[in-house]
């Protein structure tokens, strides 16, 4: 029985498959609780800096600092975050569909715009697109470090100072949930005043004091902000990454299974119509004898 043989040689093909997605799954799931406790762990120190920062923004130091002055901006830079491998559903392709879209607003705008990848995917997307990458930084692992994206964020700053850039973005998943995850956009320099606080704002308008003088710690303190938001970014998208991948496989799994019933039933078919056959065969030659 040729078919049956076929079929069956289908439906252990599919099975070695979900074997492998059902291991991915669970070693996503693995490392998504490492990623998430991660993430959370940086989160409020992110938020912090940059409720100082806002604050800084709308204060009158004695030194105005370059990332809080506002301007013409004619070129945009973007830092984008994206994973090192597949296999994680449309958690990339969505990010590129946002940014893709923002691109071609500011090319109406008559904005050009220079990019850095932080992780493979992003980098040949941009890469195959023909955009204007100049730098990248890939095979980071699970476990990235800030030592890894200085080059990366030092070559944006430096453009920023040199003004090659008049504006900084930085795009990249933001973790909701196991089953959300979601494409932002944000600036990060000029930094934005925004909205303070309530109980900043009960306060009134007031200022830090600089010590050893404002010049010096703004400098070091605004690079620490954009290192920040920048490494949360990473960790945000490497959780989003493991929880797009765990989900993305147990759908694979699911798909496999029932393409396998599907197969099973199509085999029983074959396999009875095969024996219906053959008893006829066998009952037409016992009438003819």
């Amino acid at each position: 029985m040729a078919v049956g043989k076929e079929i069956r040689s289908q439906i252990s093909s599919i099975k070695n498959t979900q074997k492998i997605t059902r291991a991915m799954e669970m070693v996503a799931a693995s490392k998504m609780r490492k990623t998430k406790d991660k993430m959370e762990a940086t989160r409020p120190y992110s938020k912090k800096i940059s409720q100082i920062i806002r604050h800084l923004a709308q204060a009158n130091p004695e030194y105005q600092h370059p990332f809080l002055i506002e301007k013409e901006v004619n070129r945009v830079g973007v830092i984008v975050i994206t994973s090192d491998r597949g296999l994680c559903g449309g958690l990339n392709s969505n990010l590129f569909r946002k940014l893709v879209i923002q691109f071609r607003d500011w090319e109406k705008e008559g904005k050009e715009v220079d990019l850095c990848a932080i992780g493979s995917k992003g980098a040949s997307f941009f890469n195959g697109i023909g955009a204007n990458l100049t730098g990248q930084v890939t095979k980071l692992g699970d476990t990235p470090h800030l030592n890894d994206i200085i080059g990366i964020i030092k070559l944006m700053l430096d453009a920023f100072y040199d003004e090659k850039i008049d504006a900084l973005y930085v795009a990249h998943n933001e973790f909701v949930n196991t089953m959300t995850q979601k494409p932002v956009l944000t600036r990060l320099l000029p930094v934005a005043a925004g909205e303070l606080e309530d109980e900043l704002q009960a306060q009134g308008h007031w200022d830090y004091i600089y010590e050893p003088d404002a010049k010096e710690v703004l400098n070091n303190l605004l690079t620490r902000y954009i290192e920040s938001i920048v490494y949360q970014g990473l960790v945000e998208n490497n959780a989003c990454e493991q929880a797009a991948r765990m989900v993305a496989m147990k759908s694979a799994s699911d798909n496999a299974g029932n393409i396998i019933g599907e197969l099973q039933l199509v085999y029983n078919k074959a396999r009875q119509a095969a024996i219906t056959q053959e008893i006829s065969e066998i009952v037409s030659g016992a009438a003819a004898v």
